[in-house]
């Protein structure tokens, strides 16, 4: 089986949300996806609602983009990560574990969000920091660098 362009995916995936659900069609695309991807980027499983996920950007396992979400470029949502409300990822994010991005947050550059981490409000997680827990909502101003567990306890 040939790798499917990310153009030709989005193309897939397009036609399959406009099926409907349950039919031979939807079923076979959706197989094809599956067997072709890891299962990656299903409406109805990983994109809910008027989110979009684009470019080259992944969703995978049980994480979910919902609400008014976007997710592009290189980005990585995987495990039981959810990104919603107005939230933005992009760039080479990732969002994994257990991570929630809500809000008007936005999370990009080499930024990586797991664990129990919270990241909502106005806050804004950039550059090659890494968040591992606790509750951004933007008042620590924006986090570029270093290692973190909560705003203000970096990680040993």
């Amino acid at each position: 089986m040939r790798n499917l362009a990310a153009s030709d995916r989005s193309a897939l995936i397009r036609l399959a949300s406009n099926l409907p659900a349950g039919s031979p069609e939807r079923k076979a695309i959706l197989a094809g996806l599956k067997a072709a991807s890891g299962e990656v980027n299903i409406p109805g499983k990983h994109i809910l609602g008027n989110a979009k996920v684009y470019d080259d950007a992944k969703v995978t396992g049980n994480a979910k983009v919902t609400g008014n979400a976007k997710v592009y470029t290189y980005t990585r949502v995987s495990d039981n990560a959810r990104v919603f409300g107005n939230a933005v990822v992009f760039g080479y994010a990732r969002v994994y574990d257990g991570a929630n991005v809500f809000g008007n947050a936005r999370v990009y550059g080499d930024a990586q969000v797991g664990g129990d981490a919270r990241v909502y409000g106005k806050a804004r997680v950039g550059g090659d920091a890494v968040i591992l827990g606790g509750k951004w909502d933007g008042s620590e101003g924006e986090v570029t660098s270093g290692r973190w567990i909560a705003p203000g306890v970096p990680a040993v």
